[in-house]
């Protein structure tokens, strides 16, 4: 089966958070059969940052971020039996919302993967006339990277047929245990782009944490904090490529992990660094939201906070040793559930049985 798949980008990690996501997702739907053609705008400074040439498991197609060339990728639409519109691409995101709708073909299955589930109902909840309530009635269902029951409860009440969660997780090829790199040596790390609605949370778990133990090393990663003030033992490396992941995950007594303000509101909402830290078996300290238990036992395989006190708290009290054992304990936990391939056979089950339903009814 031939797959459309609209999003940010394949190809750069850069201001692009759901990048790992759509490679771990996609390389394994390509090992199942399905033929991808990945089309994202050449937008962001994302083309100049690339992190990941063109895959054998994908066809990718940069277009520019114009209208003409938003309508030519478009028409590509009707050649496909699954046409995706992921939330997020940045530009024109209502027109290719619309567009796969109208472009598609009748016996198409249509999908839109919602990859902030929070911001998007938030948005729609605030505006009548949002594209993805307008074209909702039209789509066969929604995906979700995360979000749980209350996701699902609050799409279905806007009028989606089915919306169904397909978390982040794992591709152990990807992120795995490394050696460590000097370049990253700290007693807490954070990784993660500075976004509106996460970085007051960073203020409270990262920076406070660290004006907590000024005797301690803390290294933030990501796009935007250049001109943020920081404590003095606060150092900031910019972006971090994702073929660094591992090593900064790897070479930390522990790493950090903050939700978005509206993640953590809804729970359910494990980030991609959740997963890429677990897979280099690196010891997690996170934010607290509801649903951890479903990923990582707490205590046991991932440490909890509900502030910047609890984080310099577990920091001030872990030893290498047991850093190492909960890193090794949530790598064990991953593997075991929550992997691409875990994700992959989820998505395909659930578009195999889509499918055979339609064409029964047909």
């Amino acid at each position: 089966m031939k797959i459309a798949f609209y999003g940010s980008s394949l190809l750069s990690s850069y201001w692009n958070g759901a990048a790992t996501y759509y490679r771990g997702l996609l390389r394994d739907l390509a090992g199942r059969g399905y033929e991808i053609t990945f089309y994202e705008p050449d937008a962001f400074d994302r083309q100049q940052h690339k992190d990941m040439e063109a895959p054998e498991w994908a066809r990718s197609v940069v277009y520019p971020a114009t209208p003409d060339a938003l309508r030519g990728v478009l028409e590509e639409a009707r050649k496909a039996d699954i046409v995706v519109k992921a939330s997020g691409v940045g530009v024109f995101d209502g027109e290719l919302l619309e567009g796969i709708v109208a472009h598609s073909r009748p016996d198409a299955m249509r999908i839109f993967w919602d990859v902030d589930a929070a911001a998007t109902l938030d948005e729609m909840r605030g505006d009548s006339h949002h594209p993805v309530r307008r074209t909702l009635s039209q789509l066969d269902m929604v995906l979700t990277y995360g979000g749980g029951p209350p996701v699902i409860e609050a799409y279905q009440g806007f009028g989606a047929r089915r919306c169904i969660p397909v978390y982040n997780a794992l591709d152990p090829t990807t992120h795995h245990p490394v050696d460590p790199d000097p370049a990253f040596a700290a007693d807490l790390a954070f990784l993660g782009n500075r976004l509106p609605d996460r970085e007051a949370r960073v203020e409270e778990f990262f920076l406070r944490a660290a004006s907590a133990a000024p005797e301690r090393k803390f290294l933030i990663g990501g796009n935007g904090w250049e001109t943020k003030g920081m404590p003095a033992n606060v150092r900031h490396l910019g972006h971090v490529y994702t073929h660094q992941h591992n090593a900064f995950n790897c070479t930390p007594l522990a790493v950090l992990n903050v939700a978005r303000d509206s993640m953590a509101h809804v729970g359910f909402s494990p980030a991609t660094r959740v997963f890429e830290a677990a897979g280099a078996a690196a010891c997690l300290i996170t934010d607290a939201w509801e649903g951890i238990e479903q990923f990582l036992n707490p205590d046991e395989e991932v440490l909890v906070a509900r502030d910047g006190q609890d984080v310099a708290d577990h920091v001030a009290a872990l030893t290498p040793e047991r850093a190492r054992a909960i890193g090794r304990a949530a790598l064990c936990r991953i593997l075991a559930e929550h992997t691409y391939a875990h994700r992959g056979a989820q998505v395909d089950a659930l578009w195999r049985a889509e499918l055979a339903t339609e064409r029964s009814a047909a």
